[in-house]
Order: structure tokens, then C-alpha cells, then sequence
């Protein structure tokens, strides 16, 4: 049920991105002047967008705004918790560019705030595109730290 709320975030900001789209877009269309009835024609004008070379480049800007839009909100729920849904913090760069085989692959880990969870994200990329990896921590936030000191002594 936890990552439920996560997916139905990223749902909801597509939503209101999708609204943000439909209103520019619209805006566009009545603002713009409208086209002198064709004087030879019969039957309806022709559309404007490719009949009119303005308004064809003013929708692709917003169509252009609307992607970076897209962009930008897939890029916020990447570096959101799957739990509490807050920004993860404290990057930390692991492993090593020189000496992968001895520290292993560069990696940076974000972790939640609040101990839900520890997101790694690769930054080498060998076969092909790969997901960040989300590990859930238990509610006992201080049960890693415990076994950890229990170890050294």
C-alpha cells in the first residue's frame, strides 16, 4: 500500500501537468487572431495549425514547455521517498571511478530523511539503462546501527 501513494503522486502531478498543457494550449488558440474567411472558397477555413506559420511555431513552444514539464516532474519522483514521499537527502558517492574492483562501481545513495528507505542510482551505465535500485528499511530505524556496534565489539 506504501508505494500506492507513490504511483498515485506521480498520477496526480501528471494530471495537473496534462491541465497545465490543455490551458496553455487553449489560451493560445482563442488569443491568437482569428483568419479572414477564404473569399473564393466554400466550406470551412482551413485549420490553422500548418496553414499558418505563427501559430504552428507558437504550439510547438508550448508543446516544447510541455515536455520539459514532463521532464521535470519524472525527475522530482525519482528523488522522492516510495513511503513518506518526501525529497531524499544526503547524497553519497560509493565505490570508486580508479579502482572499481577493489571499492566496486560509482554509485550515489540518497536516503529518507525519516529512515523509510535508501535509493542507490548507478553512474556507470555498462549494459544499457538501468533503474535505481529502492531499498525499504524496517520501521526500526536504529536496528541496522545496533548490529553494526554489536559487531565491532
Amino acid at each position: 500500500m506504501r508505494e500506492m501513494k507513490y504511483w498515485l503522486y506521480l498520477a496526480a502531478k501528471l494530471l495537473v501537468g496534462a491541465g497545465v498543457m490543455l490551458s496553455l494550449q487553449t489560451v493560445l488558440v482563442r488569443l491568437y487572431p482569428a483568419q479572414p474567411p477564404p473569399l473564393a472558397r466554400f466550406g470551412p477555413a482551413p485549420p490553422l495549425f500548418i496553414h499558418d506559420m505563427l501559430f504552428t511555431f507558437l504550439t510547438l513552444g508550448v508543446w516544447l514547455v510541455g515536455t520539459g514539464l514532463f521532464f521535470v516532474i519524472v525527475w522530482d519522483q525519482k528523488r522522492r521517498c516510495r513511503t513518506c514521499l518526501r525529497k531524499l537527502i544526503m547524497p553519497v558517492a560509493t565505490g570508486s571511478w580508479g579502482h572499481m574492483v577493489i571499492f566496486g562501481r560509482p554509485r550515489t545513495e540518497w536516503i529518507c530523511a525519516y529512515g523509510h528507505g535508501t535509493l542507490s542510482i548507478d553512474e556507470l551505465q555498462i549494459t544499457g539503462r538501468q533503474s535505481p535500485d529502492w531499498q525499504p528499511h524496517d520501521d526500526n530505524i536504529w536496528k541496522e546501527l545496533e548490529s553494526y556496534y554489536q559487531t565491532r565489539e
